[in-house]
């Protein structure tokens, strides 16, 4: 599995946590907003220079994210990331030790 795939499934997984919780959506739904940033987020993951050889995007050199959904988006990290432990521990090993 690539780098991209996997950091597409995490992002998937943080932001259907999120949505569930503070926009109390059934499972494997999420509202319009969650919606359209997980689609934001997997296009640009997608079209990602580095690829494979990509960082975490906070440490990146190019910041392909407009300033509201970056912010968007660290509002869900801040918010699922301490929790992925709890969602999928094995998931969270994995990304921890790349």
């Amino acid at each position: 599995m690539s780098r991209i795939d996997n950091e597409q499934r995490i992002v998937s997984t943080m932001i259907s946590y999120y949505c569930r919780r503070k926009h109390n959506t059934p499972d494997h739904t999420l509202c319009p907003q969650c919606s359209a940033l997980l689609a934001y987020s997997q296009s640009r993951l997608r079209h990602c220079r580095f690829a494979d050889h990509k960082t975490s995007c906070r440490k990146c050199s190019v910041h392909c994210y407009s300033p509201s959904m970056r912010e968007q988006i660290r509002k869900v990290m801040r918010y699922s990331a301490p929790r992925m432990l709890l969602i999928n521990p094995v998931e969270a090993l994995r990304h921890l030790l790349r």
